[in-house]
């Protein structure tokens, strides 16, 4: 792995670390900040609960229903100067303040809720319940309540808030401290978890990842069968490598046997190409050099000349063929016709070769057989290749057969000869490029690709050939074409 790709991959992993972890120490921080605050002010107000009850019971802030505002102001300032954090207020029944104990002008609110008073007078639970702030309108502070009860009536309410503004303002100042110490440390702290655990994490993650690089490495230095196994969490990358080594291996492979192909094909191709020219470049020299050549003799030169441009050009065709067909620029242009009629024209065509040799052609195929659907062209290029065949192997005063059997979906076509016949080893690459076997053993007969190219045309029309055949028994060639459909 590349140290800068790994380094990048570190930092990347323990910013994330970082970013992770300030995020769970903020929110650390609040809700401790938070429950702090909250635990404060539920033990204040448990703490402090009765303290409105004990103000009733040992003063009596209405005397025939009228405030006895000394005696109130002076157990107010007692209260106050014994626990200087609460605010006392005196409350008629309907909320309105009548009098408190308070920093002069501070008072804002003219009157406070009465449902928080209610429901903590009647609460019987420890829950923390918050009422209007006097000096603070739209804030909510715990307190303490209790009724002013006289002759079975309730006069009134005293009202407690157990944290004044002053405390308040100091808790603030104590809380914005307590967060920003606790922030710095939680900080430093995340820091070093996330380089510790960025460290950590980026070991163990990517183990996995370094022995594939290493495998990587190895393959790219030549070792072809090096191979990713236990990738663990890279388990998809591993095996992607794997199918990419291994069709990269086949591809070798392939160059390598095409190579070989190739080389073999040029090696035919250049013997087959030497044959015919050296022939035309002899006759033609003893044409040019002799000039006492009788007119039959001249003849008779210039006939083997020509067959042997013939033969040429025919190779140079056969090669530009089968290229074409390996290219796929070749495109059947199907139609339905009547195969009987092409068969025998095929065996007209090959009626005087086959009389040099003495072979006997003949079509076996019954009165009716369906039209065929497919290329005509191609078709009559395919028969006449495996024709050509069976003629150049076949034994002298031999035979070749070409068979037509219907069937309900397709014509099968069988073409037999009786020569020496092909070895079942040799039998899985009579049809591939540049591939020959010369059964005669004892004379060259093409480039091998006259079996290549009946194979492309049929693969064209999506159908297979095979081969029957046993040394010294013949051979037989047998495909299909589909039968046309009305």
């Amino acid at each position: 792995m590349n140290p800068n790709t790994s380094n990048r991959l570190f930092w990347k992993l323990s910013a994330a670390f970082l970013l992770i972890i300030i995020g769970i120490g903020s929110v650390y921080i609040y809700l401790t900040a938070y429950t702090s605050r909250t635990y404060f002010e539920e033990a204040n107000q448990r703490l402090n609960k009765n303290i409105a009850a004990q103000t009733v019971k040992e003063v009596k802030p209405l005397v025939n229903g009228k405030v006895d505002t000394n005696a109130i102001q002076e157990i107010m300032h007692s209260m106050m100067v014994i626990n200087p954090s609460v605010e006392v207020y005196l409350l008629d029944t309907i909320g309105n303040i009548i009098t408190y104990v308070a920093p002069y002008k501070k008072v804002k609110l003219e009157k406070v809720s009465l449902e928080p008073v209610q429901a903590f007078i009647h609460s019987e639970d420890d829950r923390i319940i918050k009422g209007d702030d006097p000096r603070n309108p739209n804030q909510y502070k715990v307190f303490s309540a209790a009724p002013i009860v006289e002759d079975d009536t309730t006069m009134g309410y005293v009202y407690v808030i157990l944290a004044s503004e002053e405390q308040e303002s100091v808790l603030t100042t104590l809380y914005n401290s307590y967060v920003l110490k606790l922030g710095f440390k939680t900080f430093l702290l995340s820091l070093l978890i996330a380089l510790l655990l960025g460290i950590l994490a980026f070991l163990y993650l990517t183990r996995n990842l370094r022995r594939i690089s290493r495998v990587v490495g190895r393959f790219k230095e030549g070792d072809l069968t090096a191979r990713v196994s236990n990738s663990g969490d890279f388990n998809e990358l591993g095996e992607t490598f794997n199918e990419m080594a291994d069709q990269i291996v086949d591809n070798i492979n392939q160059l390598k046997s095409v190579e070989e192909l190739r080389r073999e094909l040029i090696a035919n191709v250049s013997h087959d190409l030497r044959t015919p020219l050296s022939i035309i470049s002899g006759y033609v020299e003893t044409l040019v050099m002799k000039d006492d050549l009788s007119r039959e003799e001249r003849i008779k030169l210039l006939t083997v000349v020509h067959n042997a441009s013939g033969n040429l050009a025919g190779l140079i065709d056969q090669l530009f063929e089968y290229s074409k067909l390996e290219a796929r620029e070749v495109v059947a242009e199907k139609e339905p016709f009547q195969l009987s009629d092409l068969m025998l024209d095929i065996i007209m065509k090959f009626e005087v070769l086959a009389k040099e040799k003495n072979i006997s052609i003949d079509l076996v195929a019954p009165k009716q057989v369906p039209l065929v659907f497919a290329d005509i062209g191609l078709v009559e290029r395919a028969i006449s290749n495996i024709v050509d065949n069976a003629l150049k192997y076949g034994n002298s005063n031999g035979h070749v057969q070409i068979q037509l059997i219907p069937t309900d979906s397709s014509v099968s076509v069988n073409i037999s000869d009786d020569g020496p016949g092909i070895p079942q080893q040799e039998q899985s690459y009579i049809f591939e490029r540049y591939r020959r076997f010369d059964r005669t053993k004892d004379v060259r007969k093409g480039a091998g690709l006259g079996l290549a190219i009946v194979k492309k045309i049929l693969e064209i029309h999506d159908q297979s050939i095979k081969v029957l055949s046993e040394s010294g028994k013949g051979a037989c060639f047998s495909f299909n074409l589909p039968a046309y459909q009305v």
